[in-house]
């Protein structure tokens, strides 16, 4: 079987490439790629791109699909069939699932209903410490022969720093590594939003972002004693960002994500009480939005995730202090990156690919099989979008099952038209 898409832009930040031409795929992989294949080359399949975006499949590093325990809210099927709609085709799972993923038998769980789903790659995170209580260090070993890319207890962090001290050393020498969600538990006591001013005035608890910030650095001084990869997961506040910033300037082993949603809105949207505002971390103020645009732009963050976090209506139709934390995002995530990063100049095209595809990758270790590039060779996992064509974020557009998104009936430039996983159209 093969496959030549003629007439497309292609853009490739692993390879620094962005032109016009063509792409041609056999057997799954790429086996020519640019603007020298004859666009007459014999193909099983053609495709006109129209003048459309071709670039690697988007690779999301946080995403939580509930299964095993809560299938309710998603299913790691229904979670596939959003993530391949929203151009991404390699999804890392949290192993914060009922039960939680911190043993060999939930592992193979997971990437067994993944093969059956057929849809995109699925790489499950396992837990850092036995039911992400924080007390006891997983097997890190037999859940890396299991399938494991990464280590994480999620949105538990790991308040003991002798527990977190010990998996840094063990993960350094296993060479995986650890993401963290970064926030005092003491510190954010009861909160469920922004502390500032918007929280004082409408009376409501708030997690500060020393909350984050002081984990940071507490972190960051371990990295230097165990030279351990860590990922920050969801970064919020840009004081977070300018330890990251400086520590990387010093070398340190570490990378970071932000999420759409952290770069999109404010905790203003917090005063009309609408739980799909409420996430953790909390939405920040107009400052810390703006210093996540710059450390976007400067090279600082490695890789845009969603977070993605389903809840049924149900569960988020409750008072706001009651209501879960999260919101899905694979759908929306493409779409904002352009509406909000490209259209308004923050950063240009390739550098948004970039933080989509070659980064996360990189971040995680998946360019080591080939993925996140479309270089000669690798699996033939691509999207193609259109950046100029807008979607609403209604309920025919959401594949996922639930609906929790503050981007409800939103207007959004950046139009998936189909993605391919190893060669098959899956969207």
């Amino acid at each position: 079987m093969s496959l030549l898409v003629k007439n497309i832009r292609l853009i490739d930040p692993s390879q620094g490439m962005d032109l016009h031409g063509n792409l041609l795929v056999k057997d799954g992989c790429v086996v020519a790629i640019g603007e020298a294949i004859d666009s007459q080359s014999t193909a099983t399949e053609v495709i006109d791109g129209d003048g459309k975006v071709l670039c690697p499949g988007l690779i999301d590093l946080h995403v939580h699909f509930r299964e095993p325990g809560q299938t309710t809210k998603e299913s790691i099927k229904s979670g596939c069939m959003a993530a391949v709609a929203g151009g991404f085709t390699s999804v890392c799972a949290m192993a914060n699932t009922k039960p939680v993923n911190d043993s060999v038998a939930i592992t193979e769980l997971m990437l067994n209903r993944a093969k059956s789903a057929n849809l995109c790659r699925y790489f499950p995170v396992g837990a850092l410490t036995r039911g992400m209580a924080g007390e006891e260090l997983a097997d890190y070993g037999t859940l890396i022969e299991a399938g494991c890319i990464a280590f994480s207890d999620d949105g538990n962090p790991v308040m003991n720093v002798a527990v977190l001290r010990k998996a840094m050393e063990y993960t350094a020498w296993l060479g995986v590594p650890i993401a963290l969600h970064e926030e005092d538990k003491n510190l954010a006591g009861k909160g469920y939003m922004n502390e500032g001013k918007t929280s004082a005035t409408l009376g409501c608890l708030g997690i500060p972002a020393v909350a984050e910030e002081c984990m940071v650095a507490r972190d960051l001084a371990l990295v230097r004693h165990t030279n351990a990869h860590i990922h920050f997961q969801h970064l919020s506040t840009e004081g977070s960002l300018q330890l990251v910033r400086e520590a990387k300037r010093q070398g340190l082993p570490i990378t970071c994500e932000v999420t759409p949603h952290h770069f999109a809105l404010t905790d203003s949207e917090l005063a009309h009480f609408d739980s799909n505002y409420k996430m953790n971390p909390p939405l920040r103020s107009q400052a810390d939005v703006d210093a996540i645009l710059e450390a976007i732009a400067d090279g600082t963050v490695d890789a845009i995730a969603t977070d993605h976090a389903p809840h049924t209506y149900e569960d988020k139709e409750v008072e706001l202090p009651v209501a879960p934390f999260g919101i899905i995002g694979l759908e929306t995530a493409l779409p904002l990156a352009i509406e909000l990063l490209v259209k308004r100049n923050v950063i240009a095209l390739p550098r948004a690919i970039e933080l989509l595809t070659s980064g996360p990758a990189k971040t995680f270790r998946l360019d080591k099989k080939g993925l996140g590039s479309l270089s000669v060779g690798n699996p033939a996992d691509f999207v193609i979008f259109d950046p100029d064509s807008t979607i609403k974020v209604d309920r025919d557009f959401i594949k996922s099952k639930a609906f929790n998104t503050p981007f409800l009936n939103q207007e959004l430039h950046g139009k998936v038209l189909g993605t391919w996983v190893g060669g098959k159209k899956v969207y």
